[in-house]
């Protein structure tokens, strides 16, 4: 099946288009810049993998957590071109796609993205991808009790982008840490994996903590229109 895998929880996105078990495209997008549209980026690997829109069996999209607006523009990119396409929308976890980027033959990924605010996204994946506990939102000095207390002392390393925005704190786990971002390569394949679940109607990201208009209007923000 030729998969479209697209993760925005970055500002490095990933996008790929896969074939099963072949990689026909594969780039990362960086979404640092208004001007840098990401479905420029789409269609550029569309040309130079020879698929058309029309031609894709799925659209797979990252669901989270991440940048929350990031977040939003993936998955409204991803759900525009499946609906443009008539096509079903797959969604991952962007934190699993991440472990499974850094997969080791035994022990835990740790993965771990910049959350601001001070925090960070993290969860604990086994050699075959499996969950351990839940992903959590918390402060870069928790994680290792984090880990610690949800996958015991089996041997760890850690992927992801928190290294390089919390250096001081993470440093001692950097000779462990794979600096990377998810790519849509995993996207894709985790997709083509999993349930299948369309969810181009009802998709939404996954966020783990309230938004910051959540938290400053709790009870909705002044002025707007009542639902």
């Amino acid at each position: 099946m030729r998969v479209l895998g697209i993760d925005s929880a970055t500002l490095t996105a990933g996008v790929a288009i896969v074939d099963d078990d072949r990689v026909l495209a594969e780039a990362r997008h960086d979404s640092s810049h208004r001007t840098n549209d990401l479905l420029v980026t789409i269609d550029r690997l569309c040309t130079q993998a020879g698929v058309a829109p029309t031609e894709l069996d799925a659209i797979a999209i990252g669901a989270g957590p991440g940048s929350f607006t990031a977040l939003r523009i993936g998955m409204a990119t991803a759900k525009g071109i499946a609906f443009a396409a008539h096509r079903p929308l797959w969604a991952v976890s962007s934190l699993a796609a991440l472990a499974r980027d850094a997969r080791v033959a035994s022990g835990v990924v740790v993965a771990v993205l910049d959350a601001r605010r001070g925090e960070v996204y993290a969860g604990c994946y086994d050699a075959s991808g499996t969950l351990l506990g839940e992903e959590r939102v918390l402060a870069p000095g928790a994680l290792e009790a984090f880990v610690r207390d949800t996958a015991g002392s089996v041997e760890v390393r850690y992927a992801g982008d928190a290294l390089a925005a919390y250096p001081d704190v993470l440093a001692p786990l950097a000779e462990r840490w794979f600096p990377t971002t998810p790519s849509g390569v995993s996207v894709a394949r985790l997709a083509l994996a999993g349930a299948r679940v369309d969810v181009v109607t009802r998709g939404a990201p996954t966020y783990i903590r309230p938004s910051e208009a959540e938290v400053n209007y709790p009870d909705g923000v002044p002025g707007a229109l009542k639902r």
